[in-house]
């Protein structure tokens, strides 16, 4: 069994493992204290591929969590990686909030909806049918489709989400 400090980065969760709403989880804000104090690195990451990792900084420092924004890690930024490392034109048509289209224009793509390599789904408060069928359209005639998460469920204060329709069934 390896001791704990043999560990060189820890890795954790941000919704429901640090912060549920805007409530910290408890035990969260000393955990996070306990890496700083012993210069422990650390990733906090989350598949909510809406805000930047500079928004996310602030919603948790308003939670009463202090992270710096180079510890976190989202997955529009997985996307935007992992697509950088995929063969052809480092051109994308996205649908999703601030953070995704961020971190696209990070991972070098232009964001166009004139024949781009990539469709890119995230989540977003402001879903259209006008851009989804447009989607459809790009994705029919050749475009890979990427979704940033695939969860089936959405916990939110309200209640849990009904899970999405799969297709195909």
């Amino acid at each position: 069994m390896r001791n704990v400090r043999d560990i060189e980065c820890f890795l954790t969760d941000m919704d429901g493992v640090l912060v549920h709403d805007e409530q910290p989880v408890p035990g969260a804000v000393e955990l996070l204290q306990r890496w700083v104090d012993t210069s422990r690195r650390f990733l906090v990451l989350t598949n909510n591929s809406t805000y930047t990792p500079r928004d996310l900084a602030a919603r948790l420092e308003r939670s009463g969590l202090p992270v710096p924004e180079e510890n976190l890690w989202t997955s529009a930024m997985a996307t935007g990686t992992f697509l950088a490392g995929q063969p052809g034109k480092k051109t994308a048509f996205v649908i999703g909030e601030a953070g995704l289209t961020m971190a696209m224009h990070e991972a070098g793509f232009v964001l166009t909806e004139t024949d781009p390599a990539f469709v890119v789904l995230g989540e977003t408060r402001n879903y259209s049918f006008e851009a989804i069928t447009n989607a459809i359209r790009l994705i029919t005639a050749g475009a890979r489709f990427i979704a940033t998460n695939p969860d089936t469920s959405d916990p939110r204060r309200a209640g849990c989400c009904p899970p999405p329709v799969r297709w195909p069934p």
